[in-house]
């Protein structure tokens, strides 16, 4: 064999090892590409189309993503860039638009190593499958994505007439037309207060193809908190696609069912649908209900971290009679927590649905719960707490450096200038209601039940709103007194705590003539209302719930103002003989038991 033959020999062979080297390489690549317990990709929709938009959500449980990259069949990389949000459970998101059809991967990387990778096809036979089970992947995307669904800058304002348009929302909701069915089109979503987080847990797990559980549940009494039947599990989820009509009539079923009892039942109980978890940063995901020992419901959407220059905050979503829809800041005020053998109040996660061996479903019990890998623990440890305790463990959650008693005071005040204002929504509905009636008398409840009813003085009437309001004003004026009660709680820089109280007094005198609300009279206009009126209206707010009302009557003003001259509806005197009686229940903020 001369030289030249030798030459084309050798590089024969050294392409046949590179040929070699490549593919094995390649499936190496894709024998890598896979979904790790810590970190998961998640694409929307299911079956992605070419030209269509694809939204990607990265979730991890363990810290946060650095990159994301796609890589298409033909080995070709693009580095995509995306917005990180949360922690934890941390989550990467991103865009993508007018893919052309074939088979992708993507890969999350952290510290220059990847940490999770997914395959997906366009305009294929689909690559991803439906979950069917709750795991920690699970449970970690419906957090991000929750947070995702409310997730506005923190000094935004954020309130809807219902849950329908968030849902309908396809920039806000990631699980929009996921099933590819236009299930999202005229979905009719209205929960009220109790059947918020119900209903945000079943649409996700009928998009995503999983269990979900729910029980009948008693309202309980004064000595003993309510009490609930066997769960009835949903499982057409976890089969196949299911259409919009089947979400439907299932969610019928479930907000005729569950009520404020379901999530106040006592924190040891097992044979219920939420289960009491521990206080800390690493347990309070977005998507976590707070329920208090009154029936009021929240669901966590965000933790906004402390800086420098700002403190920290916990952001909620609840629901109201009305059905409106919007987000507030967690804290004394709107997060109520007692001691009572009526209910048990707290923080607490949905109880999740496994399957057995034998291929049935089944609740996972308290002691499962208690060190499970894939669940957040079950804990006792909020039976333990006083008020004042519970209250200063999560001011230290959310500000763990401390709190500038200024930067305490501002944070605050904004929370109530917030619910004030979310009060002003409230009663404006009722007004709407009788522009439309204007002949109606909306009958009023006896006793405890003026907290809890149906129709129109549910919609309307606000005891249980401006109860939380008349606490939310005592919190707000009792901030002083923190100071000196709990030091610890505030970064002080050597100051005595009784001087940094009577600045706050001096800066809480100055501030609330600086701040105000409006409120629209019965005539149509606007009325400011400085804070400091507010306040000194407090005892007007004791009664000031009944729709019957005019809003003038609602906000405090009196008779021979010029503020009041355009009142022209007083509720009935048999319902203000029953208002006078119930009265001291708000003087004391003790709400009866139903």
């Amino acid at each position: 064999m001369n030289m030249t033959s030798q030459v084309k020999v050798f590089f024969y062979f050294l392409a046949c090892l590179l040929t070699l080297a490549e593919i094995s390489l390649a499936r190496a690549e894709d024998y890598a590409c896979e979904q790790t317990e810590k970190a998961h990709i998640w694409i929307s929709p299911l079956n992605p189309q070419s030209g269509n938009q694809i939204k990607i959500m990265v979730v991890s449980t363990d810290g946060p993503m650095a990159e994301l990259a796609l890589i298409d069949n033909h080995g070709q990389h693009w580095q995509l860039s995306s917005h990180q949000r949360g922690g934890p459970p941390w989550r990467l998101m991103t865009e993508l638009d007018n893919l052309s059809a074939g088979n992708y991967q993507l890969i999350a990387n952290r510290d220059g190593k990847q940490i999770t990778c997914h395959r997906f096809a366009v305009d294929g036979p689909s690559i991803q499958k439906r979950v069917k089970i709750w795991e920690r992947a699970t449970e970690a995307f419906y957090s991000a994505w929750i947070e995702e669904l409310f997730g506005v800058p923190p000094e935004e304002s954020l309130s809807f007439p219902s849950l329908e348009p968030v849902l309908r929302n396809s920039e806000r909701n990631f699980l929009h037309n996921y099933l590819g069915l236009d299930e999202d089109n005229n979905l009719p979503l209205t929960p009220d207060c109790a059947d918020l987080p119900y209903t945000l847990r079943a649409y996700f797990a009928w998009k995503i193809g999983l269990p979900i559980a729910f029980r009948a549940c008693g309202r309980g009494s004064a000595k003993s908190p309510p009490q609930c039947g066997a769960a009835t599990i949903m499982t057409e989820f976890a089969h196949d696609l299911s259409s919009q009509t089947s979400f439907s009539k299932f969610n019928r079923q479930l907000i005729n069912t569950v009520h404020s009892g379901a999530l106040r039942t006592a924190l040891a109980d097992e044979k219920t649908d939420l289960y009491p978890i521990p206080l800390s940063r690493e347990t309070l995901w977005p998507g976590t209900v707070f329920a208090d020992p009154y029936g009021h419901v929240l669901v966590l959407v965000e933790w906004i971290p402390q800086t420098a220059d700002s403190p920290g905050s916990l952001l909620a979503v609840d629901a109201q009679p009305d059905n409106s829809v919007a987000r507030k800041r967690v804290w004394e005020g709107t997060a109520l927590f007692a001691s009572t053998a009526s209910a048990g109040p707290g923080f607490k996660a949905f109880r999740p649905v496994i399957l057995t061996d034998s291929g049935g479903w089944r609740p996972l019990s308290n002691d499962e719960l208690i060190d499970h890998p894939d669940f957040t623990p079950f804990s006792l440890e909020q039976d333990q707490f006083s008020p004042d305790d519970f209250y200063a463990k999560l001011t230290q959650l959310i500000n763990p450096r401390g709190l500038d008693p200024k930067q305490a005071y501002e944070a605050s005040l904004d929370a109530l200038v917030e619910q004030i204002e979310t009060r002003v929504v409230s009663v404006n509905n009722g007004e709407i209601y009788f522009q439309k009636n204007p002949r109606a008398i909306i009958p009023m409840p006896s006793g405890a039940a003026i907290f809890q009813t149906v129709g129109p003085w549910e919609d309307y009437s606000t005891p249980s709103r401006d109860m939380r309001l008349l606490i939310a004003i005592n919190m707000l004026n009792s901030l002083p007194d923190k100071i000196v009660r709990y030091p610890e709680l505030f970064i002080l820089n050597g100051q005595h705590p009784e001087e940094a109280s009577a600045e706050i007094r001096q800066h809480h005198a100055k501030r609330i003539h600086e701040r105000s609300i409006r409120y629209r009279r019965s005539e149509g206009s606007l009325w400011t209302l400085s804070i400091a009126e507010v306040l000194a209206r407090q005892s007007a707010f004791e009664m000031g719930y009944n729709p019957n009302d005019c809003p003038e009557i609602r906000w405090g003003a009196t008779p021979e103002t010029e503020e009041y001259d355009t009142c022209r509806r007083q509720a009935p005197l048999a319902q203000r003989t029953k208002m006078e009686q119930y009265r001291i229940w708000f003087r004391e903020t003790r709400r009866p038991a139903l």
